[in-house]
């Protein structure tokens, strides 16, 4: 079937290093990455963002690449033609509050960054002005996060691993490795976000195939056609090679970042 959508993540899978669209992980200057960009726009695809970034980091980024739907705070939010929808289940922003601020209120997060007070912060300053999800940086297993929550009465929300980190701070300076973590509603996920957006716009899988480079990315894998992870991902994490026999249309790209978007396209427009 023709390619129809393109689902792409930001940090760490189309943007190099420092974020860059221009660079690649190497901070190597390439344009590679808005040459995936544009050969989306000249084929008549869709490219729809979908990231742990706030709306208006994703709106901003949507509009520049030429797009009018995007997917936020891991799921928790999609946008399609100017309409918002929270997917957050039974939370949802009131006139006084926003998700996150409930959240807050209640007090999951200060439970969490007490608990692990030597493995977790708040990721500054990507924390601040979010509609829905806590964003921290440490290292710890999440696994273990979720139980407290859940002993704790905060069973409706989970933690979640999007993916390797650079920024650290000097408390955390002592741990190899970092990654960014989400607290948000448990009913939320990238892979109900992109199965809302196929929803409205009437996408079969095949005519989708999706690029990411986290664990979180990847269970959007059985939602779509094809799923392409990041060289540059198993590199960070070998161990999440481990998890790719679970998803028969799953592969690694050959490169990394802008190229290996670049390269999941293409190649799929040639299947086409």
């Amino acid at each position: 079937m023709a390619l129809k959508c393109v689902y792409v993540d930001l940090d760490g899978t189309l943007l190099g290093f420092g974020a860059s669209l221009f660079h690649d992980g190497e901070r190597r200057v390439t344009n590679i990455g808005a040459r995936a960009i544009e050969t989306c726009l000249r084929a008549d695809v869709e490219l729809c963002i979908f990231s742990g970034r706030r709306e208006a980091q994703v709106h901003e980024a949507a509009r520049l690449f030429g797009q009018t739907s995007y997917i936020f705070e891991v799921g928790c939010g999609v946008h399609v033609d100017g309409e918002t929808e929270w997917l957050t289940g039974g939370l949802k922003p009131t006139d006084t509050q926003t998700i996150f601020e409930q959240i807050e209120t209640a007090g999951a997060p200060a439970l969490l960054l007490d608990e692990f007070s030597d493995r977790l912060e708040y990721h500054e300053p990507w924390h601040r002005d979010r509609d829905v999800s806590h964003l921290f940086r440490g290292w710890l297993d999440t696994d273990q996060a979720d139980a407290l929550l859940e002993q704790r009465g905060f069973g409706d929300l989970r933690l979640v691993d999007n993916g390797r980190i650079h920024r650290r701070s000097e408390k955390l300076a002592a741990f190899e490795h970092l990654h960014a973590y989400h607290l948000i509603p448990r009913v939320a996920s990238k892979a109900a976000g992109v199965a809302r957006h196929m929803q409205i716009r009437g996408y079969a899988p095949d005519e989708t195939i999706a690029c990411g480079d986290s664990v979180e990315d990847l269970e959007v894998a059985p939602v779509v056609g094809r799923f392409f992870v990041m060289k540059n991902a198993i590199e960070r994490n070998p161990d999440m090679e481990l998890l790719l026999p679970r998803y028969q249309n799953a592969s690694v790209t050959e490169e990394g970042h802008g190229a290996g978007v670049y390269e999941a396209i293409v190649g799929r427009l040639m299947d086409r």
